[in-house]
Order: C-alpha cells, then sequence, then structure tokens
C-alpha cells in the first residue's frame, strides 16, 4: 500500500499536446483531455481508418470527437509508484514543470476506503493500485454502495480493488443528465409526500384491492371460477401518487432506476377503470379454466405418463430413468389455484407453468422431455455443412451441423447470429423422414422440421450436397 496522503496530493500535468496531425497519441493510448470548453475528461485514442482525424473512446457508446479536444496529455507514459511510496510526498508532477508551461493541477483525491464514492456516472481520474494512471466513468450497482469505472467498449472497466484514489474530473453531457434526473427524482419525491386525490376516479378508496374485487365479481358472471389469484398473473395495477396526485399506475421499473409509473389514462372514473380490469385480466382468468387445465384430475403422473408416451414414439431410446435429473413436476396450490409447477434446486422451490390447458401443460413437459432425451444420446459424428453468405431476416448464419447419436438417430444445430449478439436451435430429426425411400423425399420430410426460409438453408442448398447425402446414411 502506498504511504504518501491522497488527500493533501496534488498532480501537475505538464506535457500537454496540441490535436494537429502531426501531435496525436499513439493508437489505444489512454489520455487527459483538456476540451474547448475549458473542462477535463479522459480518453482512450482511435484514429480513423483514413490516417487523420479520430475520437477518444470513454465507454461503450461514449466518445469525445478530436474536433472538441483542445489538447492531451498521455496517462499510460507514467508509473507513480516511486513518489506513491514516499510518505512525505505532496506534489508530483509530470513532466518537466517551466515558467512558460501550461499546466492543469488536479487534486482532491478520495478513496472508497473512506467510504467516499463518485457521483453515478461521474467521470474521474484514477490513481491505481500499480502506480498508473487511468480514467473512467463510475457505473454504481443498484442499491449499492459499490460500482466500477468504466474505461471501454463493451464495458470494460477497472475494479474497486484496482483503484488506489480518484478525483472527479470536468462534468459533461451524461453526467448532467444523470444529475438532472436526480434533481427530479427529489422534486417527485416531494410534491408525492402529500399526494391529492381526485374523488370521481378514487369513490371507493385508495386501496386497489377494492377495485380488483369489485372487477371480479363481474368476471365471475361468465368465469365462475375467477378469483383474485388469476387476474394478477398479468402485471397488476396499483394505486400510487406521481406528480402529486393518486394515480391508476404501473411500475416498469428500468434497471438500476427507482420506479418509473406508467399511468392509465383510458378514462376518468372509478367504475371505468374496473371496466378496463375486467378486459385486461379477462384472459389471464379465460385460461385458468379448472375444467380445462385439470381435465385428466390432479394426479400430476397422469399428465406426465402422456406427454413420455408421446415423446417416446420418435425418441425410441428414452427412459424414465433420463428424466429423473432434469424434468420435476408437480400440482400444487399457489395462491388458493391449482397449478402446474416445475420444481427445481431439491425440490425445494419451484415456478409456476403458465399453461391454460392440459394439453398445453403436456406440450411443455415434452418439450422437457425431448431435451433431456438428446442429451441422453452421446454424439457419434458430425457433418458442417457449407455454406455462402446467408441472411436470415437480418441474422447471418454462423453454424449448420448434423449430428449423428449413438443410436443411429440424428439431430442438427443451427446457430445464426448479428453484429452483437447470436442465438442457436437444435432440432431432432425424426424417424419419419427417415422413412423416406429418396433422399428427394427425405428433404421434403427434413424442411417442415428445419424449414429453409426460416434456418438458412433450403431445398436447392442442400439437394446437391452428395456428402450429406451419405452422411445421412442415403
Amino acid at each position: 500500500m502506498f504511504k504518501c496522503n491522497y488527500k493533501e496530493l496534488s498532480l501537475s500535468f505538464n506535457e500537454f499536446h496540441g490535436t494537429e496531425d502531426r501531435d496525436l497519441p499513439e493508437y489505444g493510448e489512454f489520455c487527459l483531455l483538456e476540451l474547448k470548453d475549458g473542462t477535463c475528461t479522459g480518453g482512450k485514442w482511435s484514429p480513423n481508418g483514413a490516417g487523420t482525424g479520430g475520437k477518444f473512446v470513454r465507454g461503450t457508446a461514449d466518445t469525445v470527437p478530436l474536433e472538441e479536444v483542445s489538447r492531451w496529455h498521455s496517462l499510460d507514459r507514467y508509473d507513480l509508484s516511486n513518489c506513491l511510496e514516499d510518505e512525505e510526498v505532496d506534489y508530483i508532477n509530470l513532466g518537466a514543470e517551466t515558467e512558460d508551461a501550461d499546466s492543469i493541477i488536479l487534486r482532491d483525491f478520495k478513496s472508497f476506503r473512506d467510504k467516499d464514492f463518485p457521483k453515478s456516472e461521474q467521470y474521474c481520474l484514477l490513481l491505481m493500485m500499480n502506480g498508473d494512471l487511468s480514467a473512467g466513468r463510475w457505473d454504481q450497482w443498484p442499491g449499492e454502495k459499490k460500482g466500477t469505472f468504466i474505461y471501454a467498449p463493451a464495458l470494460a472497466c477497472h475494479g474497486m480493488d484496482e483503484v488506489w484514489a480518484w478525483t472527479a474530473l470536468g462534468s459533461d453531457e451524461i453526467f448532467a443528465q444523470e444529475m438532472e434526473w436526480e434533481n427530479e427524482q427529489k422534486r417527485e419525491e416531494e410534491l408525492n409526500r402529500n399526494p391529492s386525490t381526485d374523488p370521481d376516479r378514487f369513490k371507493y378508496g385508495t386501496d386497489i384491492r377494492v377495485y380488483y374485487e369489485k372487477a371480479l365479481e363481474k368476471l365471475r358472471k361468465e368465469y365462475p371460477w375467477a378469483t383474485l389469484a388469476q387476474m394478477k398473473k398479468k402485471k397488476p395495477w396499483e394505486i400510487v401518487p406521481l406528480h402529486g396526485q393518486y394515480v391508476f399506475g404501473q411500475d416498469c421499473e428500468s434497471w438500476g432506476k427507482s420506479k418509473n409509473i406508467e399511468e392509465w389514462k383510458d378514462g376518468n372514473t372509478a367504475d371505468e377503470f374496473i371496466d378496463f380490469l375486467c378486459e385486461y385480466t379477462k384472459e389471464a382468468v379465460k385460461n385458468s379454466n379448472p375444467e380445462e387445465k385439470f381435465k385428466f384430475g390432479l394426479d400430476i403422473e397422469v399428465y406426465l405418463d402422456k406427454a413420455y408416451e408421446n415423446v417416446k414414439k420418435d425418441y425410441r431410446w428414452l427412459e424414465k430413468g433420463m428424466l429423473e435429473s432434469r424434468c420435476q413436476y408437480a400440482i400444487r396450490q399457489v395462491d388458493g389455484d391449482w397449478e402446474f409447477v416445475e420444481k427445481y434446486q431439491n425440490n425445494q422451490e419451484y415456478f409456476v407453468c403458465d399453461c391454460g390447458s392440459a394439453e398445453r401443460f403436456i406440450e411443455i413437459a415434452e418439450y422437457n422431455y425431448q431435451r433431456a432425451a438428446l442429451e441422453a444420446n452421446p454424439v457419434i459424428d458430425e457433418y458442417a455443412v457449407p455454406f455462402e453468405r446467408v441472411e436470415i431476416h437480418g441474422w447471418y448464419l454462423e453454424r449448420y451441423i448434423v449430428y449423428k447419436l449413438q443410436t443411429g438417430d440424428y439431430k442438427v444445430s443451427v446457430q445464426a447470429g448479428d453484429r452483437v449478439t447470436g442465438a442457436g436451435r437444435e432440432f431432432f430429426i425424426t424417424p419419419y423422414c427417415f422413412e423416406a425411400d429418396t433422399y428427394e423425399e427425405f428433404l421434403n420430410r427434413y424442411l417442415e422440421i428445419v424449414p429453409g426460409e426460416s434456418f438458412g438453408l433450403c431445398r436447392e442448398d442442400l439437394l446437391p450436397n452428395t456428402e450429406l447425402k451419405r452422411f445421412l446414411g442415403y
């Protein structure tokens, strides 16, 4: 640990460079920047491909164009370890300090060890634990006095344990917006201390349960099995203060932010809101008919046996022992209603399977049984289907591989992506496909499972492929 007192420390930056093309940083060099508006920030130099101009990168979608920079000072060319190990040091020159040097002096360093934290989105100069200099934008974790300093794209960051001391640099648009948002929240909190109540809209009071119960009475005329729990399967409404008055609203919370209320504006009276609740929750109630949902009774094994027998027709190697660790289901009462649930974590926890009929639950179980069956059937050979550039609704085909399984069956894995993300799907090639006498007939059946317009390769792509034909046994 360094010995000097960071609270008394000042750094003098004396080796600034102009921004003319012949005097620019090295590619990727991190710099302290003085902008033309007089504020200071930091960033990693990224030149244009043409070799002239460029930008300083501060994070994901966070850059400073060269034309906004007055001058720059390298942060990468200094190691302050020796100076910081001297407890008498309180002033450090970066470069020679001369009479005509137009220096910038930074001070007021703080440390996490003193429970000091930057404000959200504040851009800071950093003294690193290894003696290096850096910079980054403080990204505070929601609800915690913890965070990281973002300094490059893809959220590359310096952790708190890497930073010895920090000091804030100049404000910028991102930080100013964050401060304005915080001020708005404070104003909103003040307005909502004593909210007013519209007597027409809230003639039944400000307890949301009363309005749900009145809507429930109406719904039961058409759906006698309706319950409050069924109604609240769809995102519930609340009565909350907004801009100084009570409203019917929903919390559309953004990650890391406080409540962002979406107000109901489709009417002006309490009875209009109750009618709205009936329409809003009707589908959830309709899909909770116990006579449809549990038409085979409340014994879960009846449903699971049906799913097992359906899957067994194609996945002929499937045995019930393959399902024990992956597919655990039950029928339980949740908030007073019977529900299909999937158990996990040693059967101590579960989540509700959202399905409105017995047939839909059986389909859910079948899908998981199919996945478990494929996991239990090892791959013994594979063939990567070659293809040229293939675009699929804005995504590009990355991988198309056919696998032969230990039982002699086949599956195919298709993967596609765009510039920033990707996804894959796996399909079992059913025995029905292989009952075809010819490769051409096989493709007709196969492309019903993996259609070319959805997954990249069509009949005209696969038919001429003699290697694939041979791999599939034709």
